[in-house]
């Protein structure tokens, strides 16, 4: 496996995701692919339907000697060539004569690995959802919760919590809709030979890949070229996509968790051990995975783009690089949506610190408020340079912006001392945090129950 681990991972249930990268389950799927092939090709003629019964029946893995595999694997050096030799041997008669009728290693291989994807894909999904759920609650739960909304790493406008995390639940509703709409592109079917032309089956053989597509429930590939690798490098930058919106949140975390902000904190049990040297440590576990995993993960997508362009019908260099960079960004998605989800589903935001982080500039961040009050009287222009001047002041001097606004002559022509106080409240200057807290959860937590729905059909 090559995501990357701490202690963290061991006691995180995986959804039964990491069972699916075994050599098991890659063998399981070349033999779903070797049955659904002979069951095809029994339905039109090619071979006999009782030999395509019987090969159904002897496609099992614990029928495959492994030991004798791995043994001509040596004398022979290919990958695949074993692996046939022994499924041939399982198969009881003359069966075995059938095996893999007019097709090449990479026609198995590569939609086999693709059929994997799509279960590992399935339960990404379930995943997704489950973190839509998690933000859907967290955003209503915090929907008023004010905080200091910043650009620039600066305080610009007050927010709420509630309309941080409408912001994430954005990302991954887009996410969500990417991974779906890529689907019948990404989860293909090649039975198309050496090189695409099906040259041993003729016509037929482009019904027997349609019809393998349809047993295996994917799509059959409009030209079944070894060469096209657009449907694999789009799957990754889906992932690569999906991890933003995750590293977004861990970033997030990461920083806000910091003492001198001290707005939220990851979930926490006794026995967690920060740091072998301070004692005193709890680091944000969840967060710094997300981001490490994530990071790897973009670094595929340039790999994949240069492979992507390899000359000619077929390129050993470039289908082994794709099956180690497609295995290695779901096992890096793996980690990175595991995390997530016990993330965003523990998250502790501190509702009291949020607001008193607010409050730091003493009214400050709410000038434009001000401003934009003048403005109904001044214009816009005027208004701006008068709270431009006194908020420089305050902020260049560290004064005191209250006690600024109330000595301005213009300004207290204009305003009481309560409408000033009502004005430099962060809690009065959130625009509509709250409607779109509540509007982007209620839109979450449908959207996430219509993926499990739509993941029990498949």
């Amino acid at each position: 496996m090559r995501a990357l681990y701490d202690s963290k991972t061991l006691t995180m249930d995986d959804r039964g995701i990491r069972k699916l990268f075994t050599k098991e389950a890659k063998y399981e799927s070349w033999l779903k692919l070797e049955t659904a092939l002979a069951k095809a090709q029994a339905e039109y003629g090619i071979i006999p339907k009782e030999a395509a019964d019987e090969i159904e029946k002897a496609a099992k893995l614990e029928n495959i000697d492994l030991i004798e595999m791995e043994k001509i694997y040596q004398e022979i050096g290919h990958g695949f060539v074993p692996f046939l030799k022994v499924l041939v041997k399982a198969c009881p008669g003359d069966s075995g004569k059938y095996i893999h009728y007019g097709l090449t290693t990479q026609n198995i291989q590569q939609s086999a690995q693709l059929l994997v994807t799509k279960q590992i894909h399935q339960k990404f999904m379930e995943l997704t959802a489950d973190i839509l759920h998690n933000l859907s609650k967290l955003a209503y739960e915090h929907k008023d919760s004010v905080m200091p909304g910043r650009t620039h790493g600066r305080h610009a406008t007050p927010i709420t919590y509630g309309y941080k995390v409408s912001v994430w639940i954005s990302d991954f509703l887009n996410c969500a809709e990417r991974m779906r709409e890529a689907e019948k592109r990404v989860f293909t079917i090649m039975m198309g030979g050496a090189v695409g032309t099906f040259s041993t089956m003729g016509e037929t053989g482009l019904k027997i890949q349609k019809r393998v597509a349809e047993i295996l429930d994917m799509e059959p590939m409009l030209v079944p070229s070894r060469n096209i690798t657009a449907h694999k490098t789009e799957y990754i930058m889906n992932l690569a996509l999906l991890a933003n919106a995750c590293h977004k949140i861990g970033e997030e975390v990461y920083s806000t968790t910091l003492e001198e902000i001290g707005e939220v904190s990851e979930s926490f049990k006794d026995g967690t051990v920060g740091s072998s040297t301070m004692p005193h440590k709890i680091n944000p576990k969840l967060a710094k995975g997300i981001i490490a995993n994530s990071q790897k993960l973009y670094s595929l997508i340039p790999v994949g783009m240069y492979s992507g362009a390899r000359p000619y019908e077929g390129d050993s260099s470039s289908y082994m690089l794709f099956d180690g960079l497609l295995e290695e960004a779901l096992e890096l998605m793996t980690e990175i949506l595991l995390r997530c989800e016990e993330l965003t589903g523990t998250l502790s935001p501190h509702k009291e610190k949020l607001l008193s982080n607010a409050n730091m500039n003493k009214g400050l961040d709410n000038s434009e408020f001000i401003m934009m009050k003048l403005s109904e009287t001044l214009g816009k222009d005027k208004a701006h340079e008068l709270v431009y001047e006194i908020a420089i002041k305050t902020a260049k001097d560290g004064e005191d912006f209250y006690k600024n606004l109330i000595a301005n002559p213009l300004i207290s022509k204009h305003f009481s001392d309560e409408d000033i106080k009502f004005m430099i409240d962060p809690r009065n200057y959130t625009g509509l945090s709250e409607q779109t807290a509540v509007n982007l959860s209620r839109i979450a937590y449908e959207t996430a129950d219509k993926i499990k729905k739509e993941n029990i059909g498949k």
